[in-house]
């Protein structure tokens, strides 16, 4: 069981080219079939933490190939997107370049800081993770961005402000980081409890 995290973080890797392949090459039923791989990824994500701190496996090598993992995934699935629904992400290019332009700073930010990548898996980041699956899902599946798209940027945009200031009230770099608020007690040696379901 111990593999288990390191082996679902590796499947949703595998998932991204996988679901590009299908898209590039018409697969019958290619948006059903895009829906299942999206869900299935997601679900690989949430298990794969659980799995690591219930068996203590949750190490930091770890959880940065998770973050790298999820950042290769979505990625592919917005490409998906970008070839079944072009005139959505084109309708909406300018709110998704800013989602695009602040993911980038946080790394930049932390590298400049700590030296390496965030890693925060913040509770706030989650949510976008969550609204993300719904939009791609929507417009995968039903050519539909609107309000599921809407609520997707609004929770990128309130995530990424969310890293910034765990990056900046930090005073060295930790990985599972659930917000903002977490990271000033981190910063002024306050211990906080962490729950063992949804950080990390």
């Amino acid at each position: 069981m111990k593999k288990v995290p390191l082996l679902l973080i590796l499947t949703r890797l595998l998932l991204g080219p996988i679901m590009i392949s299908i898209t590039y090459n018409a697969v019958n039923h290619v948006r059903t079939i895009l829906v299942i791989l999206i869900s299935l990824g997601l679900l690989s994500d949430i298990l794969d933490g659980i799995i690591a701190r219930k068996h203590g496996v949750s190490s930091e090598k770890l959880r940065r190939m998770d973050s790298q993992t999820d950042l290769v995934f979505w990625l592919c699935v917005g490409w998906c997107s970008w070839m079944l629904n072009p005139e959505i992400i084109i309708g909406n290019k300018y709110v998704i370049g800013i989602i695009f332009f602040m993911e980038a700073l946080t790394y930049v930010f932390s590298i400049a800081k700590f030296g390496k990548e965030t890693c925060t898996h913040a509770f706030l980041s989650k949510l976008w993770g969550i609204t993300l699956l719904i939009a791609f899902v929507s417009m995968i599946g039903f050519g539909y961005g609107g309000i599921s798209l809407g609520l997707c940027i609004l929770f990128g945009i309130l995530g990424h402000l969310d890293v910034y200031l765990i990056i900046y009230f930090l005073p060295k770099w930790v990985h599972d980081v659930p917000s903002s608020y977490h990271a000033y007690l981190i910063k002024k040696g306050i211990p906080f409890k962490r729950n063992k379901w949804f950080n990390g």
